[in-house]
């Protein structure tokens, strides 16, 4: 039976939560009632997940020293791109690349060449996709986040808004734990409850991972193969379709009447950003219709693609295919997909070597 609290108390609770910055350390004070309430939906979770059938040894062992953490809520609430703060493409895309993550991420693509190679003849998965997923994610291994994640799991699914979502990630976290994949003291990683150098969720880790380096087990924090691997076989998995690039930027014929392309049925799944693409036509059509590449060549007259224009008619189009949607799948978001994809064409050229 759920725990239940007086609505104005929780209220009152979630509100004090809120008011915490997305900037503040983990060690925001936290009131007694507080403390109060997520140890009761601790011991909630704890009986209700024996009775899914995890062990209730592996259940504390992965809560041992969990703690409630107010400003995980407050970034959640708080997400670049959502309505609370809405962002421009340009915006987004010159936050994404700016400092040295173009230039040193070719260095670590060619570093990391013959690995990425390795995952690419395994998934299917462009080696330069792979690299701009990781580049974006963490910054090619460089900020892996320092948030302890039972405690920012726990503590999302507490707030509430997600709590289906985040009960299962918690779930799969002690399955982790329990059946020895991870340490407790090594779950650390953002405050979104994602870890290691692919920023995977627990569940993903369980259904995605892959031993790239062939030692046995999936890591994530220190193996660049593992990483590789993992991120190579999730796009292939979200439906990657080999030999199929993501697509290309493009002009819009004067005078296109976008209703003409419109989707005859509402998206079943990443309602928002697939919500902006246009049905799904075959390449040789969008170009009988004068669309013109940009950034890319067309590929086959059968590939099916779509139309998206991120920021609305006129501000920047872009023609994507099936495998720019299985980007959407690691982080449904067309700003995200779109930031992975351009920042893998970039990869894709030598890196420029400066002299000393």
């Amino acid at each position: 039976m759920p725990v239940s609290f007086p609505p104005k108390l929780r209220a009152a609770v979630l509100a004090l939560l809120l008011l915490a910055s997305p900037a503040c350390a983990d060690e925001t004070p936290v009131s007694a009632q507080q403390k109060a309430e997520f140890a009761a939906y601790l011991a909630q979770y704890r009986s209700e997940a024996a009775a899914r059938g995890l062990d209730p040894a592996w259940i504390d062992a992965t809560l041992d020293g969990a703690a409630l953490v107010p400003r995980v809520i407050g970034a959640d609430r708080s997400q670049p791109g959502s309505a609370a703060r809405p962002v421009r493409f340009p915006d987004y895309l010159a936050a994404k690349f700016r400092g040295d993550r173009i230039p040193h991420g070719q260095r670590k693509f060619a570093e990391h060449a013959a690995q990425l190679a390795q995952a690419e003849e395994a998934s299917g998965v462009p080696a330069p996709v792979i690299a701009a997923i990781w580049g974006i994610e963490t910054s090619y291994g460089r900020v892996l986040g320092r948030t302890d994640l039972p405690s920012a799991i726990a503590t999302l699914a507490f707030e509430g808004r997600r709590r289906e979502l985040f009960t299962r990630e918690l779930d799969a976290l002690v399955r982790m734990v329990g059946e020895g994949r991870v340490t407790r003291a090594s779950l650390t990683g953002s405050w979104a409850g994602a870890f290691g150098q692919a920023q995977f969720l627990p569940t993903s880790y369980l259904a995605h991972g892959a031993d790239g380096d062939g030692d046995g087990r999936v890591d994530l924090w220190d193996s660049p193969a593992d990483v590789f691997a993992s991120i190579g076989r999730y796009l292939k998995d979200a439906g990657w379709q080999a030999g199929e690039n993501w697509g290309f930027r493009v002009l819009v014929p004067d005078g296109f009447a976008r209703g003409s392309v419109a989707a005859a049925e509402p998206p079943a799944r990443c309602v928002v950003p697939l919500s902006r693409h246009s049905a799904l036509k075959p390449a040789a059509e969008w170009r009988a219709l004068g669309f013109t590449p940009v950034n890319g060549a067309w590929p086959g007259d059968a590939v099916p693609m779509s139309l998206i224009e991120p920021d609305g008619e006129g501000q920047g189009a872009y023609l994507v295919t099936r495998s720019y949607r299985a980007i959407l799948g690691y982080n449904c978001s067309n700003l995200y997909a779109l930031s992975v994809a351009l920042l893998a064409d970039t990869l894709r050229q030598p890196a420029i070597v400066v002299a000393e």
